[in-house]
């Protein structure tokens, strides 16, 4: 049956419940979600007009999707893809990958969530070499968590919409001036996210001192429909203004969020590091996470 690629600015209703169906039956057969949240939030609510999807059908069925982020000028766009588990060893993931190193020159950074053997084997039959990793942390919430101590002259409360998002971009900003998936976000990344099912104000912790924002920790509560499984806690964001750096804050931080999620009655948390940062693992290996999984990009090098 022969196999075609559609690329799009925009997807339509019919086309995106397509995707969303294929990503949940890839979930499902692979045990982890194949796009990351800023992919996911793109499809439901559009995102950056540059973007585009590319749709790839083995006669009337989505056999394959992918979205090109231009996330970095400079390294090139962020590649997510992913095949229906019924349409795999078929050759699809080879049409559709050169259908987008078509579409971009070549310079592309793929994401493989879960490092699954078959999207490493593409990646090294296309010449992309392993050159980053992101790793999930995982701690149990039963096992005894320490108590938590703010830096003197330092107040914690949580987060109020509508008063607190100018303030909390700009410390998000110079917190991950070096990340550019997190330290970029706009206003519309925000907001869209305070629109997200999941979002709760009472989950995100904010520390203030001397009257500005000095540091945060931004919790979320993924649901078992999601999962597959019962609901997971996690340390979505925790950030600290650079001029903060070693006091302490973010341990503090952190542990404020880990007791609210464990009040929630819920059993285990979860993160996101990346694999060099190693001061920050070193951080959560003290606070009782360890290695669950692990995201790897590819890129040419």
């Amino acid at each position: 049956m022969s196999a075609h690629v559609k690329i799009r600015e925009r997807l339509d209703d019919g086309e995106i419940a397509e995707v969303l169906g294929l990503v949940e039956a890839a979930t499902e057969a692979d045990g982890v979600r194949p796009l990351n949240e800023h992919v996911m939030l793109h499809l439901n609510y559009g995102g950056d007009p540059q973007a585009r999807s590319l749709l790839l059908h083995s006669g009337d069925a989505l056999a394959g999707y992918a979205h090109v982020d231009p996330t970095d000028e400079v390294e090139g766009p962020s590649v997510e893809l992913v095949i229906h588990p019924a349409h795999r060893r078929q050759g699809h993931g080879t049409r559709l990958l050169r259908a987008v190193l078509e579409l971009t020159d070549g310079r592309s950074r793929l994401w493989a969530h879960g490092d699954h053997a078959g999207a490493g084997a593409l990646a090294a039959a296309f010449g992309f070499e392993r050159v980053r990793s992101l790793w999930q942390m995982r701690r149990s919430l039963s096992a005894p968590l320490d108590p938590f101590a703010l830096p003197d002259g330092t107040r914690l409360r949580t987060f109020v919409p509508g008063q607190d998002e100018e303030a909390w971009l700009k410390v998000n900003a110079a917190a991950f001036a070096h990340h550019p998936e997190q330290g970029a976000w706009t206003m519309d990344d925000l907001l869209r996210r305070e629109q997200e099912p999941w979002f709760d104000p009472e989950g995100f912790f904010l520390a203030d001192r001397d009257g500005k924002l000095a540091g945060f920790h931004w919790t979320k509560i993924h649901g078992s429909s999601e999962h597959g499984h019962e609901p997971l806690g996690e340390v979505y964001v925790v950030g600290i203004d650079p001029g903060q750096q070693g006091t302490g804050l973010g341990k503090a931080l952190t542990l404020a969020g880990l007791s609210h999620l464990r009040s929630r009655g819920l059993a285990q948390a979860m993160l996101y590091v990346d694999e060099a940062n190693t001061a920050a693992i070193r951080l959560y290996e003290s606070l009782g996470f360890a290695r669950w999984d692990v995201d790897v990009m590819y890129a040419v090098a």
